[in-house]
């Protein structure tokens, strides 16, 4: 037993006694300097001057043998950290989760980290927090779904920042045009009497595509009923964001044929609603959502929506930040992204009858909807 104790402490000492593979490691091994053997693996800009197969053997020889770099001490030689502090209002749901997906997928294409950060709309944290980030060596700020109304000390890029602020570049969507793609495939299906569902105050985005909904729906001159406007309150970021808001519509007993609903998670909590009610989509009410989350093609019925491309702009947000970071692009306050519209099942012509089922009195609708065609 003795022998068996004093082979394994030998063993754990002769692991600990490794030596450390270090950049002299390599450059002894290649018979290269260390400053070539860095020059490649950093793949700065010396690198350009070296021969291709020389920066393979390089390569090469650090998987042979088990290189890894010490950020810690590159961050102390150069004064950096390369880390990037990614503030967001939650993580879990599939909104905040795309964007952040390509964030890290650019960010670690370019040997960056980050760390994150949420504050749920509280700006009280929301300062706390960037306070901290910075105290931790952060070079920048990524904001989600924030509204910054204060110059941070770092560059900051604001994934739907809405408000200017100096130092501060938002990336934010055309709601204007969103807002025409959706009303106008509506119109075009016949539909006069559209209900909406409007964002939670506290989101970003919020108030700048209510306000392109309502001026594209007077370019076109469709009537916004107030009593089929529901604002939402909750900051769910499941399927009930929708479901008690389209409850509460159905209760008003408003006619209305397609409902526009602020996002694709309370667009589906909204056709839950609807089917338990017995009505169904479309045949009865088309619906619209916002967003194209992974989960929005998977519905039954899949769900027309506006599409933001958030993973393409968690990618443009990480590249921004970090070319301003290193000086490689001027400081510019806006980046204006397009939406585009897919048009899946979640949508239909207006219903022209509906086999006399009175579901909140939609015959009375239905004969004011015809009346308009003739007179037309």
């Amino acid at each position: 037993m003795t022998g068996s104790s004093n082979t394994k402490t030998n063993s754990k000492k002769k692991e600990r006694a490794e030596p450390k593979v270090t950049l002299k490691t390599i450059a002894d091994h290649l018979n290269l300097t260390p400053g070539t053997v860095s020059a490649a693996l950093n793949d700065s800009p010396a690198a350009k001057s070296l021969p291709e197969h020389t920066k393979q053997r390089i390569l090469a020889a650090a998987k042979e043998l088990n290189y890894r770099p010490n950020y810690f001490a590159r961050s102390l030689r150069l004064q950096r950290t390369y880390t990037i502090g990614v503030i967001a209002e939650e993580i879990g749901d599939a909104y905040g989760a795309l964007i952040i997906s390509g964030i890290e997928e650019y960010l670690r294409a370019h040997n960056f980290f980050f760390l994150t950060v949420i504050h749920r709309h509280d700006q009280k944290l929301l300062h706390t927090y960037a306070q901290m980030l910075q105290e931790r060596g952060v070079e920048g700020f990524i904001t989600t779904d924030t509204s910054i109304t204060e110059k941070l000390a770092l560059p900051t890029v604001a994934v739907a920042g809405h408000t200017q602020v100096e130092g501060v570049t938002n990336i934010i969507l055309d709601h204007r045009l969103a807002a025409k793609l959706a009303l106008s495939h509506l119109a075009d299906l016949g539909h006069r009497e559209i209900a909406f569902l409007k964002g939670a105050r506290l989101s970003s985005d919020a108030a700048d595509r209510w306000k392109g909904i309502c001026e594209v729906a007077e370019e076109m001159g469709l009537r916004i009923r107030p009593e089929l406007v529901i604002q939402i309150e909750s900051t769910d970021s499941t399927p009930r964001l929708g479901y008690p808001y389209a409850k509460e519509l159905l209760e008003r007993k408003i006619p209305f044929t397609a409902l526009l609903a602020y996002n694709d998670i309370s667009a589906i909590g909204a056709i839950w609603a609807f089917n338990e009610t017995g009505l169904r989509v479309p045949d009865d009410i088309s619906v619209v959502g916002f967003d194209d989350i992974p989960s929005a093609s998977f519905n039954i019925p899949g769900l027309t929506t506006v599409r933001q491309p958030l993973l393409r702009m968690g990618q443009i947000a990480a590249k921004t930040v970090i070319d301003q970071i290193e000086g490689n692009e001027e400081y510019i306050a806006e980046i204006a992204i397009e939406p585009e519209f897919v048009v899946r099942g979640s949508t239909g012509p207006l219903p022209i009858a509906l086999g006399g089922r009175d579901i909140f009195g939609r015959e009375e609708l239905l004969g004011r909807e015809a009346e308009a065609a003739n007179t037309d």
